[in-house]
């Protein structure tokens, strides 16, 4: 299991751009930059068809994301003609495929370091959650937007309440490989697995919104819940104190007790009705132990599944998909996210007065964003500016940044986009 993160987590601002398409066109469009009605014709119309050909690019995209993840799906049974390398080299490209689609959607691997501490750091959770990574062949996750939430914590049993602030991540997916059947070590992992049933091997993968982070651990399949020392003090007092006077009755007639049990099975000769009477009274006492520890185990019981009822709520209304079924969520939002900077880095490169640099374009959208959606963006420019050039739009001179016209720029896009179905015609007519 990789306790590294492929990508780290970034301080500063996310890359997510939380804004429509359509809101970002109509806004461009009201810039003013566009003087003429065809000039807004025309750059509506190319953004039309940059939609088409992200889309139809991140089809194929799709299609291997199923293929790759056909091995691992939890929902069909594991496949014995795959050796233990072609298993691996084929989750292999299961993870690359997954991490350039998180990626193209401005996702950012959490390090495990970074999950433990936003747990470490959660206010006013009485439930505590334990996840033993070790019982997972991998386990990673991304995360994508942010904002904080407010909430009240009740303190002094209920008596007093405060306002605390947490850390809220808009999106999570999380990816938990299970270990195959030759690296599980125990029995109990196996029926853990039978339990549950999920099959030795397989990849879960799991889509949230609107997770604190101090909620990231409840996200594990394995987690468990553990009581926290205020619960645990609010269960253990009690029997300690009332279990001692029945202790101590217990011991001061226990062997009168066992006196008793002697006469009747012919260990003993003689009986007194005073002992009688001591041994109906340790009796008693007896009983009443048993039943004060059968009540301490059934709020211990009560307490604990109240909280595992809490925990399960807590992330059942968050859970917005599962395997295979995120690969068209994801799909949508890398497409989603790549068309809005391909519109924004095409516009501000259209209507700048002068070329500017790759630093300049980003800090005057990021500015733009803010001022125009109230929203702190982290641009990509430097994966805007490659989508650009790859589509046949940039050229570069040393830092300086050109586009082509509008006309000159929507041909050279239906040029790719008619070659897209020309190369279709003369493969199927092979």
């Amino acid at each position: 299991m990789s306790d590294v993160p492929h990508q780290a987590a970034s301080g500063g601002p996310d890359r997510f751009i939380p804004v429509r398409k359509s809101d970002i066109i109509s806004a461009l469009i009201e810039q003013g930059a566009l003087a003429s009605e065809a000039e807004r014709d025309t750059f509506r119309r190319l953004c039309e068809i940059l939609v088409a050909i992200f889309h139809y690019d991140y089809f194929k995209t799709l299609e291997r994301l199923r293929s790759d993840y056909y091995y691992f799906s939890p929902e069909i049974a594991p496949h014995a003609g795959m050796d233990r390398a072609s298993l691996d080299r084929a989750y292999a490209d299961l993870v690359q495929s997954l991490e350039q689609v998180l990626k193209d959607a401005n996702f950012i691997e959490m390090p495990h370091g970074e999950i433990g501490d936003a747990h470490r750091r959660r206010a006013g959770l009485r439930v505590n959650v334990k996840a033993p990574l070790n019982d997972f062949r991998d386990v990673r996750m991304w995360r994508r937007g942010r904002h904080t939430e407010q909430f009240e914590v009740a303190e002094w049993f209920g008596l007093r309440r405060r306002k605390a602030e947490a850390e809220v991540y808009d999106d999570v997916v999380l990816l938990v490989a299970m270990k195959s059947n030759d690296e599980i070590g125990s029995r109990r992992e196996r029926r853990v697995l039978e339990r549950r049933k999920i099959t030795p091997g397989s990849v879960l993968l799991k889509y949230f919104r609107n997770i604190a982070g101090g909620d990231l651990h409840a996200l594990f399949p394995n987690v468990r819940v553990v009581m926290s020392g205020r619960d645990k003090l609010a269960l253990g007092l009690p029997a300690i104190f009332g279990g001692i006077p029945i202790l101590l009755k217990v011991y001061a007639t226990i062997t009168v007790l066992f006196l008793v049990i002697g006469f009747y099975l012919g260990k003993s000769a003689s009986l007194e009705e005073r002992d009688m009477a001591t041994a109906l009274a340790a009796l008693g006492g007896l009983l009443a132990l048993g039943a004060f520890v059968v009540q301490q185990w059934v709020k211990y019981q009560w307490k604990s599944l109240r909280y595992r009822t809490e925990l399960t709520d807590n992330v059942y209304y968050r859970n917005i998909n599962n395997n295979a079924g995120i690969f068209d969520y994801l799909i949508g939002a890398a497409e989603d996210q790549e068309c809005k900077e391909a519109f924004l880095a095409y516009y501000f490169l259209r209507a700048t007065p002068s070329p500017p640099t790759a630093d300049e374009l980003g800090s005057r959208i990021e500015a733009w964003l803010k001022k125009t959606f109230g929203v702190k963006v982290g641009f990509e420019v430097n994966g805007a500016l490659d989508k650009l050039e790859r589509l046949g739009l940039l050229s570069r001179q040393q830092e300086r940044l050109f586009v082509s016209p509008l006309d000159g720029a929507l041909a050279q896009l239906q040029r790719l986009w008619d070659g897209f179905f020309s190369s279709a015609r003369q493969a199927a007519a092979k």
